[in-house]
């Protein structure tokens, strides 16, 4: 092939998982679903967290902005391949692509960022409880996440810029669902040193940052459980961090799973299989982690059910009485 007259390609073909038209159903309902139940699971934290004040603490609200993130992670790859295998369509043009790429660093960021707080969040609760409102007040949870988006705003400029310098050829194929950052860098026909040195660097500061802090503050909450005497209050400590433990060890395993199949398997089905994990079932599950072994989102959901379901027959006996409608209006 020759390069294209321009620097750019006008547009890309996502292969996805199978090029058999027979199977195409089957991925369309799997991930129609898988991303229903993300929708809908992270919608229900944000319902609780908002609507009960009980949960109006630091810990909620970083859980709701990591429900917000991975809502946001997850529309921003997997409605564009739906709507890719309902038209039997595998293109996304070169300007979508750029966008998506964007969008993904901003939200997988994010996510990196929002962890490490919740760990330290976490580290304060645990190991200085009674300085605990005082550290965490809301002036600094709201700056926490001020800073987490704007590194990742900056850190996604970065990168897209350096992706915008590059020259590809034309009718590339991108064994992926969606436009990643490597992929594309690996696609380029240009000279790419100064792109992967500058990816490699910041996956390093922007994930293994967040990450040694993490490892810190879970290092100083495991010494301060050792130093508790009896056995229920180690369980009750441990039992506060355990669900986000969880939800950090989902998250940098599959993502450590997409960097490994990607370095071996280049241009595999396999990476890309890999990276669903990390895009799609991992935002699924963290609703499912945090509701299930949590009381009090559990009792934040029920006490939000019960009041909408008082509240429907006072909805339907008022449209029975479009005069008593009137007059209150």
């Amino acid at each position: 092939m020759e390069p294209g007259n321009d620097t750019r390609t006008s547009e890309f073909l996502l292969l996805g998982f199978s090029e058999g038209p027979e199977l195409q159903p089957l991925v369309f309902g799997l991930f129609l679903s898988m991303y229903l139940i993300t929708m809908f699971g992270n919608l229900l934290i944000l319902l609780a967290v908002s609507s009960d004040s009980r949960l109006h603490t630091p810990m909620y609200f970083f859980l709701a902005n990591l429900s917000f993130v991975d809502i946001c992670f997850t529309s921003t790859t997997v409605p564009k391949m739906l709507v890719n295998i309902q038209t039997q369509s595998k293109v996304i043009t070169y300007e979508d692509c750029i966008t998506q790429v964007n969008f993904f660093i901003i939200f997988s960021g994010l996510d990196i960022c929002l962890l490490a707080i919740m760990a330290y969040d976490r580290f304060v609760a645990i190991c200085h409880p009674l300085q605990y409102t005082v550290i965490m007040s809301p002036r600094l949870c709201a700056l926490l996440v001020l800073v987490s988006w704007i590194t990742s705003v900056l850190h996604s400029l970065l990168q897209t810029s350096m992706v915008l310098r590059l020259s590809f050829w034309t009718g590339l194929e991108i064994p992926h669902f969606s436009c990643e950052l490597n992929q594309m860098i690996q696609l380029a026909c240009s000279d790419t040193f100064l792109n992967n040195l500058v990816m490699y660097f910041a996956a390093i500061l922007v994930g293994g940052g967040p990450f040694v802090g993490i490892l810190y503050s879970y290092s100083k909450i495991l010494s301060s459980i050792h130093g508790i005497s009896s056995a229920q209050g180690k369980y009750k400590a441990f039992s506060t961090c355990a669900s986000h433990l969880s939800v950090v060890s989902l998250f940098y395993c599959t993502g450590l799973g997409v960097y490994l199949s990607s370095a071996a398997t280049q241009g595999s089905h396999s990476s890309a299989t890999a990276s669903v994990m990390y895009t799609v079932v991992t935002p699924m599950l963290n609703p499912f982690i945090y509701s299930l072994r949590n009381k009090d989102i559990k009792g934040a959901l029920k006490r939000f059910s019960a009041m909408a379901v008082r509240k429907g027959p006072i909805v339907l006996r008022l449209k029975n009485f479009p005069g008593l409608q009137a007059s209150k209006s």
